[in-house]
């Protein structure tokens, strides 16, 4: 008798749990996940301006169609079922007025050419005219049609950031300012390409807290919770390369070197950069 009640308790118990179990959405992983819109960047470590003992401005080129970059690239056709690139979620920002696009890219990389939300837009997309042939009066006729920027030419991106160290915390640490995206330049007769273009500045700062709720499109052979944007340049999970250090000449790379010599040139920048690091371990 005893036996049989035991039976039928464990029979109600496991029917309890299978019935719990249907109730409640089953989760892929074991332990809590936040949605999108629960993500927050990560904070910064605070920095006295005293304890910087050293700092160095350099600018980077990422080409985001080298094989580690493309998760920043692609999707080019943004939709709700996947992940958005980088630049769809630049031109998200600005719509909306999230992000501030700053002007004159080219000389002023300092944020002091703020655009409007209107003039910004009309940077993303603007109204073009066409001759098209109509029908109903058999004449050609001038049509208006919108234009929207081709996000695919949308290949390099020029990133603005501090390496500094903090003798407080005794770490090398670096922090991104702003972000440039480049569009490809083509003639307009040939289609042959003719160099890059820069767009407008945005302030990291501003944009963290729109990249951090965004994730990117998924990785091969990895199904755990997809890195954000603001994760990628957060954890410098991305390839680049330096075209210009902090100097008193205000030149590039390029101005000085030419072909090869620019990149040993730009890996040296880097090499030094480390190099301190080290040597502040020794003095």
């Amino acid at each position: 008798m005893k036996l049989s009640a035991f039976f039928l308790a464990a029979i109600v118990m496991c029917n309890a749990n299978a019935q719990s179990v249907l109730n409640n959405q089953v989760k892929p992983l074991p332990c809590p996940q936040l949605t999108d819109e629960q993500r927050k960047p990560t904070p910064y470590q605070f920095v006295n301006e005293s304890d910087v003992v050293w700092s160095k401005t350099i600018w980077r080129t990422i080409d985001v169609r080298e094989k580690i970059n493309q998760p920043l690239f692609y999707p080019l056709d943004g939709t709700s079922q996947c992940p958005n690139s980088l630049f769809e979620v630049i031109c998200k920002g600005i719509y909306t007025g999230k992000i501030t696009a700053y002007g004159n890219p080219a000389f002023d990389d300092e944020f002091n050419s703020s655009l409007s939300a209107e003039k910004a837009a009309k940077i993303l997309s603007w109204n073009d005219t066409i001759i098209q042939f109509n029908p109903i009066t058999n004449n050609m006729d001038t049509v208006i049609v919108p234009v929207k920027i081709d996000e695919s030419k949308i290949t390099r991106y020029w990133i603005k950031e501090v390496w500094f160290f903090d003798n407080k915390r005794s770490v090398m640490e670096v922090r991104i300012i702003g972000i440039c995206p480049l569009i490809e330049k083509t003639d307009p007769n040939s289609g042959d390409f003719r160099g890059y273009s820069p767009l407008f500045w945005i302030y990291y700062n501003e944009c963290r807290e729109l990249f951090a709720k965004e994730k990117l499109m998924y990785w091969k052979g990895n199904t755990a919770p997809q890195p954000s944007i603001d994760d990628v340049f957060i954890k410098r999970i991305f390839s680049s390369f330096i075209h210009k250090e902090s100097n008193v000449y205000d030149r590039s790379i390029v101005q000085y070197k030419q072909g090869m010599d620019a990149l040993l040139e730009a890996d040296k920048i880097k090499e030094n950069i480390f190099l301190f690091e080290e040597d502040m371990w020794h003095r």
